[in-house]
């Protein structure tokens, strides 16, 4: 799997994500730090890349049934961390197998999208 983590993440996320071998790009590596939050997806979008992010506003601007932008980040799959940052890292790694599962089941719908929510004590997956 592909990532992309957004400026907010935690390095230890990344550290995290390379654990299971799966490919990290860092925002802030690709990116200006006052690049809007579209921008950042868009990146993500034309990369292949799963989005990471602690920021909620992603919600409002890719999200599972759009209103009235219906055209606009119709590939982007997210991940977003709505836990503290100190337990992030923690966190994905004791989930990151149904990240996985979620992640191939997306892969064979007709919208592949994956919106994984990690919460402090559990999960959410919309796909």
């Amino acid at each position: 799997m592909h990532f992309l983590l957004d400026h907010n993440v935690p390095d230890s996320v990344a550290a995290a994500l390379i654990e299971f071998s799966h490919t990290v790009e860092l925002v802030r590596k690709i990116l200006p730090k006052d690049s809007a939050d579209p921008v950042v997806a868009t990146a993500a979008e034309n990369i292949g890349a799963i989005l990471v992010s602690v920021d909620k506003d992603f919600r409002n601007i890719a999200p599972r049934i759009p209103k009235g932008h219906r055209a606009r980040f119709r590939k982007l799959s997210r991940i977003s961390l709505d836990c503290s940052e100190y337990q992030a890292a923690d966190r994905i790694r004791k989930l990151m197998r149904h990240i996985e599962l979620a992640w191939e089941d997306a892969q064979e719908q007709p919208d592949k999208r994956m919106f994984f929510i990690v919460q402090t004590s559990g999960f959410r997956v919309d796909l």
